[in-house]
């Protein structure tokens, strides 16, 4: 068994750290980092826990104490984490606050606020149960882990079978080529929408952010929160030169950024969100593009393959980084 623990411990570690690092964006915070990987190994720990559960039923029952006691640690871990930890550095990181105690007040706010409805909810349910059955002989506990236990099993059928239809059938789509080329067609199409859309979004955040610090003296109290967002512009046009605000239109309530730290904190959030999804988007279209354009590449080599010998050549794929697209799209 022990060579099973050499073999499947060092592989989990590695499979998340590999994950881990493959999906990072460059800025994330360590702790952020650290929260994330422990919770995917915490996760994936049934991959060592379940076969050495196994093993020690069967061989003996000296090894129950320790494997309940893992079994213990993950699910508790993966409990408080997925209910408190995670979402508590959820709105620790998306709130716009300028100070971390600030920023945690945000997120005990939020997240107060989302568990006082859920757990309203789960109330009137709780009560609706107890007036349907009036002899209740049944524990509260036992039927709270009955539900967490039927709630995790679906998920699990639920999302296994989507995995087994969904891989053969996208396989099944992509081996032909005029399906595949409709669909990017179509992807790339609503991808353009979307990333125009956020580029205007993005535009429009920067003019405001841009017309409040020209509005804010050097002498305001506000000075210094307008100058982290000024260093946001700034971080942003010196990673990007060639992304261009345009179209950006102050509305009628835009202005009102200018009173207190709190809408400061709003500024700087609603300008960092439009960052993200802007780029998000401009990720998608450009992974959407460059898939067409191997995919073209790829019809146009099989059509001519008798006079290039099976040879495979780049013509769109490596065109596509000589023409200098419109900034209003990058």
């Amino acid at each position: 068994m022990w060579v099973f623990y050499l073999i499947s411990l060092p592989l989990t570690t590695a499979l998340v750290l590999f994950t881990l690092n493959y999906f990072a964006a460059p800025h994330v915070p360590r702790y952020v980092l650290f929260t994330v990987a422990y919770t995917w190994f915490s996760s994936l720990s049934i991959i060592i826990l379940v076969p050495a559960d196994i093993w020690a039923a069967i061989s003996s029952r000296h090894g129950i104490g320790p494997i309940s006691f893992f079994w213990s640690w993950s699910y508790w871990s993966t409990f408080l984490l997925t209910w408190a930890v995670v979402p508590l550095i959820q709105g620790f990181e998306d709130a716009g606050d300028f100070t971390m105690s600030e920023r945690l007040k945000t997120s005990v706010h939020v997240n107060l606020l989302f568990y006082l409805i859920v757990g309203s909810i789960g109330l009137l349910g709780l009560i609706l149960l107890i007036m349907m059955h009036k002899k209740w002989h049944g524990g509260l506990l036992g039927f709270a882990m009955a539900c967490s236990n039927t709630f995790g099993l679906v998920t699990g059928a639920f999302l296994l079978g989507f995995g087994l239809s969904e891989i053969p059938r996208s396989v099944w789509r992509h081996a032909d080529w005029s399906v595949r080329q409709k669909v990017l067609s179509h992807k790339i199409a609503k991808m353009a929408v979307k990333l125009d859309n956020a580029h205007q979004e993005l535009s429009n955040a920067i003019v405001v952010a841009q017309a409040t610090s020209n509005q804010i003296s050097k002498r305001d109290p506000l000075r210094p929160y307008m100058d982290v967002i000024d260093n946001m512009l700034a971080q942003l046009f010196r990673e990007d030169p060639s992304f261009k605000p345009q179209g950006g239109q102050l509305g009628e309530s835009d202005m009102d950024y200018d009173t207190d730290e709190k809408s400061m904190a709003t500024l700087r959030r609603h300008l960092r969100g439009a960052t993200e999804e802007y780029y998000r988007y401009k990720s998608e279209y450009m992974t959407y593009v460059l898939e067409a354009l191997e995919l073209e590449d790829t019809i146009k080599n099989y059509e001519r393959r008798e006079s290039t010998g099976w040879l495979f050549y780049f013509i769109l794929f490596l065109s596509f980084f000589s023409y200098k697209l419109p900034s209003t799209v990058f």
